[in-house]
């Protein structure tokens, strides 16, 4: 899809230097993908971070503590 968007000439400069494209089209693709996946990380981290997900670990410090003694045990 085309959308006509008005920037400025320094904001255009600005984003071409910042995505390291030459032409002002894929410039301003990389900068709205970039700036999507942003957004996307930022919502999964406060997922976690509120307790919506999470992560169960069962058994990962018991695994920890194996492969610690496994590795002292070969280290002698």
């Amino acid at each position: 899809m085309k959308v006509t968007v008005e920037l400025s000439e320094t904001e255009m400069a600005e984003i071409l230097d910042l995505t390291g494209e030459r032409k002002k089209g894929p410039a301003i693709r990389r900068l709205m993908e970039e700036a999507l996946q942003q957004r996307r990380r930022a919502q999964i981290a406060q997922r976690f971070l509120s307790g919506e997900w999470g992560v169960e670990l069962e058994n990962f410090e018991a695994d920890q503590e194996r492969e610690r003694q496994r590795d002292q045990e070969t280290a002698s």
